[in-house]
C-alpha cells in the first residue's frame, strides 16, 4: 500500500487532510507543491490533477482530489482509527458541519487570506508574466481569484466575508456550549475542517474574534485541538519531506 500526499503549506485544505493521515498513523510520502512558484499549474502536476489544485491523494495510483472527499475516502478505506461517527445520526451531524464549513466558512476565510498574503505575490509579478501564468490556470474561478487579488478585493466583498465568519464563529461557540466537539461527544472530521480552515488562523485574519470574551468555548476547544499530537505534527509538516507517518 502506497500513499502519496501532494500539498501546499500546512494551512487550510492542505492541513485539513494531513491531520487525518497522521491521526490514522498511515505511512505516506509528503510531496510539497510550491504554490508561490505556481507549481500546481506545471504540466507534471496537471497530469496528476487536471484542475491544478492541491491537496491530492494518490493511493496506489488512484487519484482522489478535494480535501473533504479525501477525508471521506480515508474513512472508507482506513476505518481502524475512526474520525467519522459509526452511527448514522452522528455521521449526519458531522456531514452537516462539514457542509456548513465548506460552503459558509472556507471561501470567506480564503478571501481575506488572499487579500493579505496572495495579493502581494500577484502584484509583484510583471504584467506580461502574470498573463502567461493566468493562461495556465485550468479553472476560471481560480483565474478570477488571482485577478481579484492583484487588483484588490472590493471592500464590500471583504466586509461580507467578515460577516459570514462572525456568524460562523458565533454558531460554533453556541454548539460547543452543548457538545464537547462540533458533531457531538466525539472528535471528528468536522473539528479538523473548522480548525484547518478557520480557527487555526483566527488571529491572522480576524483578530477581533480571537478574544476570550467573545468565544471562550471555541478558544478552549482550539487548545484541545492544538494539544493533539497529530495536529502538532501536521502543523510542522508544510515543507517537503517534513512529515512521514
Amino acid at each position: 500500500m502506497t500513499l502519496k500526499y501532494y500539498h501546499g503549506p500546512a494551512l487550510a485544505n492542505g492541513l485539513k487532510s494531513m491531520i487525518p493521515l497522521i491521526e490514522k498513523d498511515l505511512p505516506y510520502e509528503s510531496v510539497y507543491v510550491d504554490l508561490h512558484k505556481f507549481e500546481q499549474h506545471e504540466p507534471w502536476f496537471l497530469k496528476i490533477n487536471s484542475e491544478g489544485q492541491v491537496p491530492v491523494l494518490d493511493h496506489d495510483g488512484v487519484i482522489i482530489t478535494h480535501a473533504t472527499v479525501i477525508n471521506e475516502y480515508l474513512e472508507d478505506v482506513f476505518p481502524q482509527v475512526p474520525l467519522r461517527p459509526r452511527d448514522p445520526v452522528g455521521a449526519a451531524h458531522m456531514r452537516y458541519w462539514n457542509k456548513f464549513i465548506d460552503e459558509h466558512v472556507m471561501n470567506y476565510v480564503s478571501i481575506h487570506g488572499w487579500e493579505n498574503y496572495i495579493a502581494p505575490i500577484a502584484r509583484a509579478v510583471e504584467s506580461e508574466e502574470f498573463e502567461r501564468l493566468m493562461a495556465r490556470i485550468p479553472l476560471p474561478d481560480q483565474r478570477n481569484k488571482w485577478r481579484a487579488a492583484r487588483a484588490g478585493f472590493r471592500t464590500t466583498d471583504l466586509d461580507y466575508a467578515r460577516d459570514k465568519i462572525h456568524f460562523a464563529v458565533d454558531k460554533v461557540e453556541r454548539q460547543l456550549g452543548e457538545t464537547a466537539w462540533l458533531a457531538g461527544d466525539d472528535y471528528t472530521l468536522a473539528d479538523i475542517n473548522f480548525y484547518a480552515n478557520c480557527a487555526n488562523g483566527l488571529e491572522r485574519n480576524f483578530p477581533e474574534l480571537a478574544k476570550r470574551e467573545h468565544c471562550p468555548r471555541l478558544l478552549a476547544w482550539r487548545e484541545r485541538m492544538n494539544a493533539r499530537p497529530a495536529v502538532a505534527r501536521a502543523l510542522a509538516g508544510g515543507k517537503h519531506g517534513a512529515v512521514r507517518a
